[in-house]
C-alpha cells in the first residue's frame, strides 16, 4: 500500500458538503490501487440515533476497492499518520476531526500544531479532505462561530503546508495551488 504515486507529498482537497471532494480524492489513488483510508468519523455517536452517520460511512466504504485499509481515528490524527508514514494515506475528513477535538475539549491550536508538524516529516503521498465552511452566513451562536473560525484557520494553515490544493465544486476540481 505504500506504492509509488505521482501524487505530491501533501494534497489538500477542499469543498462544500456533497461537492464530490471525497470521490475526487479517492480517484487520486486509482493508479496505486488504494492505501490507508484514515477515517475521522465515528459511526456510534450519541446524536446519531437514527444511524445516518453509519449509512454515510458505509456509502464511502462501498466505493473503495480491496486495496484500501480503513483506519478509524477520531482524535489522534498526527499519531495515526505517523503510524502509517510509509503508506499512501487519504484522511477524510479534517472538519469532522476538528469537530471531534473541539467536542473532546482539546486545544485546537495544539492539535493543529501536531498535525502540521507531522505532515512535514511524512514522505507522502497524503491527501487531506476538508470542508470549506466559511462561504455561508455567519452562524448565530458562539460554538458554531468558533467552529467556523477554527476550520478557516485550519484550512489556511494546511493549504500553506500542502504541495497541492484543490477546490471541488459540483464534482469539478479546480487546482488552487500546485507547488510540487
Amino acid at each position: 500500500m505504500g506504492s509509488v504515486s505521482p501524487l505530491p507529498r501533501v494534497t489538500l482537497v477542499l469543498g462544500g458538503a456533497r461537492s464530490g471532494k471525497s470521490l475526487y480524492s479517492e480517484g487520486l489513488f486509482e493508479n496505486s490501487g488504494g492505501g490507508i483510508y484514515l477515517a475521522t468519523a465515528e459511526a456510534r455517536h450519541a446524536d446519531d440515533l437514527d444511524g445516518e452517520m453509519a449509512r454515510r460511512i458505509a456509502e464511502h466504504k462501498s466505493r473503495r476497492g480491496p486495496g484500501w485499509q480503513t483506519v478509524e481515528e477520531p482524535l489522534d490524527l498526527a499519531g495515526a499518520l505517523m503510524a502509517h508514514a510509509g503508506s499512501a494515506v487519504l484522511v477524510d475528513c479534517l472538519t469532522l476531526w476538528l469537530s471531534n477535538i473541539m467536542m473532546a475539549g482539546r486545544d485546537v491550536e495544539v492539535e493543529l500544531d501536531a498535525l502540521a508538524g507531522c505532515l512535514q516529516g511524512l514522505a507522502g503521498p497524503v491527501v487531506l479532505v476538508s470542508n470549506e465552511v466559511g462561504q455561508g452566513i455567519v452562524p448565530d451562536n458562539a460554538l458554531a462561530r468558533s467552529y467556523m473560525d477554527n476550520a478557516g484557520r485550519m484550512n489556511q494553515r494546511l493549504a500553506a503546508a500542502a504541495n497541492r490544493v484543490v477546490f471541488v465544486h459540483a464534482g469539478l476540481p479546480q487546482i488552487l495551488k500546485d507547488a510540487q
